[in-house]
């Protein structure tokens, strides 16, 4: 490995967004370098790496959006975000760090947007924008916190630049899905994107996302987890009014994309392969985690039931990840966010058709979290436990209800799908929180628990 390559090695599973934590890291390859600013031997360069990172016989590509200076000239806000000290390019040895925390190279970055288009395309990376979109450079852009899996960049009240730091061959579906919703009340405009050429690969990919920004919002599980812990202080809270307003404009973003994406039906063939799935995740999940092997014979025969249904069950493009984290709320009503899917899965998996009851699940499973995390500090309280649960139930209930209103499917009259797409998910939970967040583990594993020892009436 070059010196870079070994500063990026160390570097990379330090990154929140880096989704191979705990495996140790074989070898990193750049694959791939993009010189999107070049300001001389004293100014600051910007260049896009497309990195492979090799673990246990597997390889993952990852966006580094990569700054140089010369070593005297890093300014002290940004010695944080620096990587280490290496020859770039040839040249002389240079600090290189983390674009994305250097406001001079993030405006420049918005910049490009601004030129001339057809330029653009002849680029190794280009920067696109979207028939009767303006983009108009507006300053620095500042980094938002708190993203687990990507980099988000706000400028000023205007634009949010989404870059995606896992990469998959292809068109991102986050992209993808925004364009075909483009004009939709419920999520933020897009405006452009930026795509460049992986090696060996000829449909182009998404680096990143421009849209609109939207600003005096508040994130969906913020508002949520408030109104748990007002409730939890012994104060009246009812949230219940906003879930079903949430579920309403579900069902309204669901029926956008069935009109404007293909649809189909799921086979009887196709929900058994599926139910054997789930079977699988949660062989492995039970193997990993011991507590969940003992409610595996409930979930198993929640699978069995979704394997034998036989009513039509419609498919489409869905959200894919969905939870409150995905969506804000402005004064306006709430806006989806976020539509790539799960960012370890493969773009072509992830653009598979789907139930759209796999995202109401993915909100009632959201539901049970905002309630259940803020019990991990006060385990054994029956009464704080009773009062998460029951707010839980009341909000699940009142999406479901919006939902329906909006004229999505009727969940109420789909429990067997439901269940089977809840366990699933949760099973998934229970994985994720054993190798990330082992005090949130009892999370998952009580609602397991819970649904586990009450059997839903067939609907």
């Amino acid at each position: 490995m070059s010196q870079l390559e070994e500063l990026l090695a160390v570097w990379l599973p330090r990154q929140r967004w880096f989704s191979g934590k705990g495996i140790p890291i074989r070898r990193v390859r750049v694959e791939s370098r993009y010189t999107l600013v070049s300001a001389g031997p004293g100014g600051p360069d910007l260049n896009v790496l497309v990195v492979q990172a090799g673990q246990r016989g597997t390889s993952s590509r990852y966006q580094v959006m990569l700054g140089s200076r010369p070593p005297r000239s890093l300014p002290p806000h940004l010695a944080r975000s620096a990587i280490g000290v290496c020859p770039v390019a040839g040249g002389r040895p240079r600090v290189v760090y983390d674009a994305a925390h250097d406001p001079q190279l993030t405006s420049m970055l918005l910049e490009r947007f601004t030129c001339d288009e057809d330029g653009e395309r002849r680029g190794r990376v280009r920067f696109r924008t979207l028939p009767g979109a303006e983009v108009r450079a507006c300053g620095s852009g500042r980094l938002l916190t708190g993203e687990q899996s990507n980099t988000s960049l706000v400028y000023g009240n205007d634009y949010v630049l989404k870059t995606f730091r896992r990469l998959w061959p292809g068109r991102n579906p986050d992209l993808e899905l925004n364009m075909a919703l483009s004009g939709s009340p419920y999520v933020a405009r897009p405006c452009g994107w930026i795509e460049a050429d992986l090696s060996g690969h000829t449909t182009p990919t998404t680096l990143a996302l421009l849209q609109t920004f939207v600003p005096d919002a508040t994130d969906g599980w913020v508002l949520a987890t408030e109104n748990v812990r007002t409730l939890l202080d012994g104060e009246d809270a009812d949230f219940s009014e906003e879930s079903a307003r949430l579920g309403h404009t579900t069902a309204k973003v669901h029926s956008s994309l069935a009109q404007a994406l293909p649809t189909d039906v799921l086979s009887p063939v196709s929900a058994a392969e599926l139910a054997d799935a789930m079977v699988e995740r949660l062989a492995m999940a039970s193997g990993e985690v011991p507590e969940l092997a003992e409610h595996a014979p409930r979930v198993m025969e929640a699978y069995a039931d979704f394997a034998r249904v036989d009513e039509p069950l419609p498919i489409q493009r869905i959200h894919g990840d969905y939870h409150l984290g995905q969506v804000i709320r402005p004064e306006s009503g709430w806006v989806l966010l976020d539509f790539e899917g799960e960012p370890t899965v493969s773009v072509r998996e992830r653009q598979r058709l789907s139930s759209p009851l796999r995202d109401v699940a993915g909100m009632l499973r959201s539901f049970d979290y905002a309630a259940g995390y803020l019990l991990v500090g006060h385990p054994g309280d029956p009464e704080l436990a009773w009062a998460a649960q029951a707010w839980a139930r009341r909000n699940r209930e009142a999406f479901c209800r919006g939902y329906a209103d909006g004229g999505g499917a009727d969940p109420e009259k789909h429990l067997i799908v439901l269940r089977a797409f809840e366990f699933d998910k949760a099973v998934y939970e229970v994985l994720y929180e054993a190798r990330n967040r082992p005090d949130w583990l009892r999370v998952p594993l009580d609602s397991i628990a819970t649904a586990a020892g009450a059997p839903p009436v067939p609907g």
